[in-house]
């Protein structure tokens, strides 16, 4: 089961690299790159990199590919749609493959690799990063956070100039 569990995660890691670099609307570049970066989190909770996995999701996932797409949806304008939904079937479509993920997904919290008796703590484990991150590195950490804020106000900015 592993095996058919990597293979899946890996043709969809890899066909959702594939849709990023073919597909021209930077819309769904985007979207094929959040579908990949999560694909890559899921790879890494079969490997029981827990840590890694949930760093993939909330930094790259949600931060970066979310920022991608507020970018592209500021500095592009869009186009309105009307009429009759020309992608209807495809969306159709999405609704089984999203189930067969979530079920993928569930397979791999499941299986034999994740379970087991829990392990003592290593010394670079989780709860060690977590504490050097809120004792020793609390202010390059806090540093990060404001230039960051920094970056989204010079954003907001810039796109209130233009409008």
């Amino acid at each position: 089961m592993s095996l058919f569990t990597f293979a899946v995660l890996a043709l969809l890691a890899v066909g959702s690299a594939a849709g990023l670099l073919i597909r021209r609307n930077p819309i769904h570049g985007a979207l094929f790159l959040a579908v990949n970066l999560a694909t890559v989190a899921a790879l890494f909770l079969t490997m029981r990199a827990e840590f890694l996995a949930a760093v993939q999701v909330i930094v790259y996932a949600g931060a970066i590919a979310v920022l991608f797409v507020f970018a592209i949806m500021v500095l592009i304008p869009g186009k309105e749609e009307t009429g009759p939904d020309p992608l209807r079937g495809q969306r159709l479509l999405s609704v089984p493959i999203v189930g067969v993920f979530l079920v993928l997904v569930a397979l791999v919290l499941r299986s034999l690799t994740l379970g087991g008796p829990a392990k003592p703590a290593v010394p670079g484990g989780t709860e060690a990063v977590g504490r050097m991150l809120f004792t020793d590195y609390l202010f390059p950490f806090e540093v990060t956070s404001l230039l960051l804020l920094t970056a989204i106000v010079g954003v907001m900015a810039l796109t209130k100039r233009r409008a």
